[in-house]
């Protein structure tokens, strides 16, 4: 059986720097050797978006040129609509008898995601019960890998569990997927928080234009306890440097940054300056090919169209074993 990948991303907005070291250049890179899926989880959108669904089919488009910017390459990765795969929620309501809400609960990504929503005293079950959509998205394609940004690490462990359950109670019919996690586990907000989030306002887009890049650079959090450029100032654990580590190729520059912040011989000012221009470097090309496919929609509504048709043919293999190895194959 050929290698197969499973990801994908919520359309909520469009993809930020955080999606692209998180898992999208493992996307690119993998796509050559594994049989890729990419998922547009418009449904599991809706557990948090369920009062404005209309905003949904422009941020699958937005998504999907996310998607072709970075070089997914759609003869090679599927690019599937979870709403138009109604297979996957038939395995979801399978999944929901075998975890427990026990389970659910102690899920730390799910825990931090309702705190992040605000969800605390009125959360939809909808969103309550995404972890097992999650895992009916992953095992319905057979997916041996999976690549996520570290948040999402007990979301598969959730997934490989039930893998588990099912293949003991009914039949070895599901494959126990493996978590892969990008080069960088986690990039920070230019909040300074632990996370970039879209729902959070603290991202750099994929697709934002220099002008706009520069601003969000520039305003970014450093070091608190530095008052003056000429104060010696803190590298660890400042986003303006950990950006500088993942993006600026001239390290010889980043390291006499760094030493010369350490001594207070340069203002923050300058380095972002340096962060600037390194992150347009690796953003112009991604901005140019973005461009070009939405100047192209209907060929990018084609790519949506035939990914979704072949994922769901794999879809409907895959249930068709589950109900047999359930006996609800039934012959009436």
């Amino acid at each position: 059986m050929i290698k197969r990948i499973l990801t994908g991303d919520r359309p909520t907005s469009p993809l930020h720097l955080g999606h692209y070291v998180g898992s999208l250049q493992n996307r690119v890179r993998l796509q050559e050797e594994y049989d890729t899926y990419l998922l547009i989880a418009d449904v599991q959108a809706l557990t948090d978006n369920f009062e404005h669904p209309e905003k949904l089919e422009a941020n699958i488009f937005e998504v999907a040129l996310d998607y072709l910017a970075v070089g997914i390459d759609p003869n090679k990765s599927k690019f599937v609509v979870q709403s138009m795969v109604p297979e996957l929620t038939e395995l979801t309501i399978y999944f929901m008898n075998l975890v427990t809400t026990a389970t659910l609960e102690r899920n730390p990504t799910l825990k931090d995601e309702i705190k992040q929503k605000n969800f605390i005293k009125n959360l939809p079950v909808g969103f309550y019960t995404y972890p097992i959509s999650q895992a009916s998205d992953i095992t319905i394609f057979k997916a041996h890998l999976v690549p996520v940004g570290e948040d999402q690490l007990p979301m598969i462990e959730q997934a490989r569990e039930i893998v588990r359950r099912f293949n003991r109670m009914y039949d070895k019919v599901l494959i126990e997927p493996k978590a892969l996690v990008g080069e960088v586990a986690r990039l920070p907000g230019t909040d300074g928080g632990a996370k970039m989030g879209k729902s959070l306002g603290n991202c750099i887009y994929l697709g934002d234009p220099p002008d706009v890049v520069r601003k969000r650079v520039m305003s970014m959090y450093t070091d608190p306890t530095r008052v003056h450029p000429t104060d010696p100032g803190h590298v660890e654990g400042n986003p303006v440097f950990t950006y500088h580590d993942v993006f600026n190729p001239d390290k010889a520059e980043v390291e006499d940054l760094k030493e010369r912040y350490r001594k207070g011989k340069v203002g923050d000012v300058e380095v972002k300056e340096k962060l600037f221009k390194a992150l347009n470097v690796v953003l112009e090309p991604i901005r140019a090919r973005r461009e070009r496919f939405a100047s192209k929609p209907e060929r990018v509504r084609e790519i949506i169209v035939e990914g979704t048709r072949k994922g769901r043919a794999v879809a409907q293999e895959t249930m068709a074993e589950v109900r047999t190895a359930m006996k609800i194959s039934y012959k009436f």
